[in-house]
C-alpha cells in the first residue's frame, strides 16, 4: 500500500478509528477550529462494526439529554450533505412506535411529552391513521401508537465518508491503512502515537477503535470493560405490497415483540436482539479482522420472526435476500464508554456506541466540546466511562452484556436494579443485611441497602410499586422515633499536611473551616461554571481535613482533583473502600447514641453542623452532626473493619426507642421532602449555581478551581430556577426526567429528582423551570405518566422548612 502523504509529526489531536464515531469526532474538532487534528485508521474507513450496521435513526430516549444529542445527529445528515456534496443516504419515512402493554404506553406518552418540552416531533396517531402509513402492519393487540415523522435509516458507509470529506475540508488529516502500534505518555504530559509509517506526538489520543478499543486502550495501559457479541438481522427479497406503493414505508419500533423492521430496497429489513445470545472474540478482536461477517444463524432468533411474521405476515411470505450476523462491541449497561481517562492526562474514549448511526453526530459533537473547550455542553454523566470502576472486571461485563443485549428492548424503568454481575463489592455488614431482609442495588459497583423486606422482591415501573407501603414504613419510623442508614457508599477522602488548607481552598469555592470541629458545604465548579459537584469538608485537626461526596461520581471528581497539584508534603487519600458509616437520624437519634457513647451529644457541646471524634460501643468514629434526611441526627464514619460491630450496637440499642435500618429509597423520601438536592440528579455542571440555590456557599474574594467560568456567569440572571412541586397525583410519582407545562401547555422546565414524601403525605418533586416564565400563582402541570397533572410550586420544603428539627429546637411544638 502506498501513502501519497507522509504522516505529521505533530496535531492538536489523534483520532484512533476509521469508523462512524471516529470521523464525527474529527469532523466535530475540525468545526470547533481545530484544523490540525489526524485520524489513523488500521485499514478502511467503515473497517469494523459501521459497515455492516442497519443504520437506523430515531431520535427519542429515555434520558432527556440523549433525545437531545439523538435529535442533534438526526437534524445533521442532511446539513453535513449540503456542506460536503456526500450523500448520508438518508431515508426518513417516519417511525411507527407500538406499545402492546400499559408500561409501554407510559413509556412512550412520556417520551411525547419530553418532545412537546423540547420541540421534537413525536405524537399519538390513530390505527387508522397507522393502517394508512403503514398498511402491511396488523395493529391487532395494540393500545398505543406513535409517529416520528423524521426516524428512518441512512447508508453507513455514505454517513462515515461525509463525516470524513468535511473534517478533511477544513484542515483535518485522514491516514488509512496505517494501524497505531503503541501510543506512550511523555513526561511533559503529551503522547507519541506509533505506526510502521512514523510517530506522532499530540496532547490529545482520541480512542475511538470500536472492535479494537479494547487492543488500543492496552496500548496505555488501560482496561475498558468492553465486550462484543454476534448480532442478526437479514433483508427479504422484493415484497409485491411494498414495490407498489410507490413510497417508502416507516420503519416499526416493536419492542415488546422484541424485533425492529424497516424497509430494504423493496423488501424488508427484520433485526433482533435474541435472548440465546453469543458472545465474540471475549479475549481479544482479531486484527486481521475488517468486512468479514459471521455463518448465518437464524434458528437462534427464530422466536423474534415468528413475533415480525405475527405483527407483519409479509415477513413470513417473503424470501430471505440476505443475511447479516456480524460483531458489536458493547459496554455493561449498553451506553458509550466517553469522556478522559481520570487516571490518564490528555487521553480521550469513545467507544461501546451500540445505536451509531442515532448518535455518532452528538457524541462528535460533545465529544470535541469536551476536549476543546473542556467540559460538554450536556450532562453526560450517564455516558462518562467514570461511571465504572476497576470493580468492573471480566465476569462483571460478561453478564451484564449478556443481560443487556437479550433484553435489549425491555423497558428500562427509573430506578430500575439488575442483579446480573452482581454482588461485584460488598461491605462486611452485607451478609448480616442480607440476614435482616434488606433488599440490595447497585451504587458505584457497592451492594447497599434499598429497603428490608425480603418478602417483598424488588421491581420496577412507572406506577408505585409493591414496595411502596415497606419504604413508607421505614421513612415514618425514622419521623416518628430514629433509623439507622447505611451510608458507607459516600465518597470519603482524607487530606492531611502543611498544605492541606490551600490545597482544599484552591478546589472548591467555599472558604474551608478554619476551627477544629466545624464543617463546611461547598460547590465544585465545573469548566463552564456549573455545579460539577457539592461536598461536605470538616476539619478535624489543624491541617487534617475529612471530605464526604458523591459516592457514584467518585472516578469522575478525580478529573478535578487532579487539575490542581498538592503542595508538597501534602497527601490526599480515598478511604471509601476502608471506612464504613452509618447515619443514626430521628428525634430519638440522640437518645440512642446516648446508650452508646459517653460523649455530650446535646445541643451545648454537640452543635449541629459540628464533628468530633468519638467512641460508639467501643468503635472509634469521625461523628458529624449532619444527615441528608433533614431531621436531628449524626453520621459516624469507622474502619470497615469495625462496621459489623458497630452497626450491631446501633440496632441493639435501636429496638428500645422503636428504630431500626432504612434503606436507601426511603432516605430519598426524606431527603426530597426536606427539599435537599443531590448531585447527578438536582446538582448538574449544566446548572448554574445562581440556578440551584447554591451561589450563598461561593467565596469570591480566593481564588479556586474554574472561578473564572464562574465570574463569567455570576451576575448574569438565572435561565432556570430550582424549585419544589406538590403534584395532584395518587398511583405514581415523579422520577426525574418528566416534563413540566403551564397550564395552557406551554413547556417551562422538568423534574430532576421526584418521590412520595411519607412524613408529609404528598407527591413531590424537585424541579427547574424557567426563571422568566415562573407563574404568580405557582400552578403548574407534570407530565406523570405522560399525562398533564396539576401541580403546585412550593415557596418552602414541606418539611421543616427552618431547619428546627436538625438544630433540635423546640422539637415537640413543630409540626409534621
Amino acid at each position: 500500500m502506498t501513502h501519497a502523504k507522509p504522516l505529521p509529526s505533530h496535531a492538536q489531536a489523534v483520532v484512533i478509528g476509521g469508523g462512524v464515531i471516529g470521523c464525527s469526532i474529527l469532523y466535530h474538532l475540525a468545526k470547533l477550529g481545530w484544523a490540525d487534528v489526524v485520524l489513523l485508521e488500521r485499514s478502511e474507513l467503515t473497517s469494523g462494526s459501521t459497515w455492516h450496521a442497519a443504520a437506523n435513526i430515531h431520535g427519542l430516549h429515555d434520558s432527556t439529554n440523549i433525545s437531545r444529542l439523538q435529535h442533534y445527529t438526526m437534524q445533521l445528515y442532511k446539513e453535513l450533505e449540503a456542506e460536503t456534496g456526500q450523500s448520508c443516504g438518508v431515508f426518513q419515512p417516519g417511525s411507527l412506535y407500538l406499545a402492546q402493554t400499559q408500561a409501554r404506553v407510559h413509556q412512550l406518552r412520556l417520551q411525547e411529552a419530553k418532545a412537546r418540552r423540547y420541540g421534537m416531533n413525536f405524537h399519538e396517531i390513530s390505527r387508522n391513521e397507522a393502517e394508512r402509513l403503514h398498511p402491511l402492519v396488523n395493529f391487532d393487540g395494540v393500545q398505543c401508537i406513535m409517529f416520528e415523522p423524521d426516524g428512518g435509516n441512512v447508508d453507513p458507509s455514505g454517513v462515515t465518508n461525509a463525516y470524513a470529506v468535511g473534517a478533511r475540508q477544513r484542515g483535518a488529516e485522514i491516514h488509512r491503512f496505517t494501524p497505531v502500534t503503541g501510543t506512550e505518555a511523555q513526561p511533559d504530559g503529551t503522547w507519541i502515537v506509533r505506526t510502521k509509517r512514523g510517530d506522532i506526538r499530540t496532547p490529545w489520543v482520541i480512542n475511538a477503535a470500536g472492535l479494537w478499543a479494547r487492543e488500543v486502550a492496552a496500548m496505555a495501559g488501560l482496561t475498558l470493560p468492553l465486550i462484543p457479541t454476534e448480532h442478526q438481522y437479514f433483508v427479504t427479497e422484493t415484497i409485491a405490497d411494498v414495490a407498489a406503493l410507490g413510497r417508502r414505508l416507516p420503519s416499526v419500533a416493536d419492542r415488546d415483540g422484541e424485533y425492529y423492521l424497516r424497509q430494504e430496497g423493496q423488501g424488508l429489513l427484520v433485526g433482533a436482539y435474541e435472548r440465546d445470545m453469543r458472545f465474540w472474540a471475549e479475549d481479544g478482536t482479531p486484527l486481521g479482522f475488517g468486512h468479514e461477517l459471521f455463518a448465518d444463524d437464524l434458528d437462534r432468533i427464530e422466536d423474534n420472526i415468528l413475533r415480525a411474521i405475527d405483527r407483519v405476515p409479509a415477513v413470513g411470505e417473503a424470501g430471505i435476500k440476505r443475511v447479516i450476523n456480524g460483531p458489536m462491541i458493547w459496554s455493561p449497561d449498553s451506553s458509550a464508554l466517553m469522556g478522559p481517562v481520570p487516571e490518564m492526562r490528555g487521553y480521550f474514549c469513545c467507544c461501546g456506541i451500540i445505536p451509531g448511526f442515532s448518535q455518532s453526530g452528538g457524541l462528535g459533537k460533545l465529544a470535541a466540546e469536551w476536549i476543546v473547550e473542556g467540559e460538554p455542553s450536556l450532562d453526560l454523566f450517564g455516558w462518562d466511562m467514570a461511571r465504572f470502576g476497576h470493580w468492573a472486571g471480566k465476569d462483571f461485563t460478561r453478564a451484564r452484556v449478556a443481560d443487556q443485549y437479550a433484553n435489549r428492548f425491555k423497558i428500562h424503568f427509573p430506578g430500575e436494579e439488575r442483579t446480573a454481575g452482581r454482588p461485584a463489592r460488598t461491605r462486611p455488614a452485607y451478609a448480616m443485611q442480607q440476614e435482616m431482609g434488606a433488599v440490595f442495588g447497585l451504587n458505584y459497583g457497592w451492594e447497599h441497602p434499598l429497603y428490608f423486606d425480603a418478602a417483598t422482591p424488588d421491581s420496577a415501573g412507572f406506577t408505585r410499586q409493591p414496595w411502596f407501603d415497606t419504604v413508607g414504613r421505614e421513612a415514618r419510623m425514622l419521623r416518628d422515633h430514629a433509623g439507622i442508614i447505611d451510608i458507607s457508599n459516600f465518597a470519603k477522602y482524607r487530606v492531611t499536611g502543611a498544605g492541606a488548607e490551600a490545597w482544599l481552598n484552591a478546589v472548591f469555592a467555599n472558604r474551608m473551616p478554619t476551627r477544629v470541629g466545624r464543617s463546611c458545604l461547598t460547590p465544585l465548579i465545573g469548566k463552564r461554571g456549573g455545579v460539577a459537584g457539592d461536598f461536605t469538608v470538616t476539619r478535624l485537626g489543624e491541617q487534617d481535613f475529612w471530605v464526604i461526596g458523591s459516592g457514584m461520581a467518585e472516578r469522575y471528581h478525580t478529573r478535578f482533583f487532579h487539575d490542581v497539584p498538592l503542595p508538597d508534603g501534602t497527601r490526599f487519600d480515598s478511604l471509601t473502600d476502608s471506612t464504613c458509616g452509618f447515619n443514626v437520624a430521628g428525634p430519638r437519634a440522640r437518645d440512642l447514641l446516648a446508650r452508646l457513647t459517653n460523649t455530650d451529644l446535646s445541643n451545648a457541646d454537640f452543635p449541629f453542623f459540628r464533628s468530633q471524634r468519638i467512641t460508639v460501643a467501643g468503635v472509634d468514629c469521625v461523628a458529624l452532626r449532619v444527615s441528608f434526611t433533614g431531621d436531628l441526627g449524626w453520621e459516624l464514619h469507622c474502619a470497615a473493619t469495625d462496621q459489623v460491630a458497630l452497626y450491631t450496637a446501633l440496632l441493639d440499642a435501636g429496638r428500645e426507642f422503636g428504630a431500626g435500618p432504612v434503606g436507601s429509597r426511603a432516605l430519598m423520601s426524606l431527603r426530597v421532602e426536606k427539599g435537599y438536592g443531590s448531585w447527578g440528579r438536582d446538582y448538574s455542571p449544566e446548572y448554574w449555581p445562581q440556578e440551584s440555590g447554591l451561589d450563598g456557599l461561593i467565596c469570591d474574594n480566593k481564588d479556586f478551581l474554574n472561578k473564572g467560568a464562574w465570574l463569567a456567569i455570576r451576575d448574569t440572571p438565572a435561565r432556570e430556577q430550582m424549585v419544589m412541586l406538590e403534584i395532584d397525583v395518587t398511583n405514581a410519582d415523579a422520577q426525574g426526567g418528566e416534563p413540566v407545562f403551564l397550564p395552557d401547555g406551554t413547556p417551562l422546565g422538568q423534574v430532576s429528582s421526584g418521590a412520595y414524601g411519607y412524613g408529609v403525605q404528598k407527591s413531590l418533586a424537585i424541579a427547574y423551570v424557567n426563571a422568566g416564565r415562573r407563574p404568580d400563582d405557582g400552578q403548574v402541570q407534570v407530565a406523570i405518566l405522560g399525562q398533564p397533572h396539576g401541580a403546585r410550586i412550593l415557596d418552602r420544603a414541606p418539611f421543616d422548612p427552618d431547619g428546627l428539627r436538625l438544630r433540635d429546637r423546640q422539637l415537640a411544638d413543630i409540626p409534621l
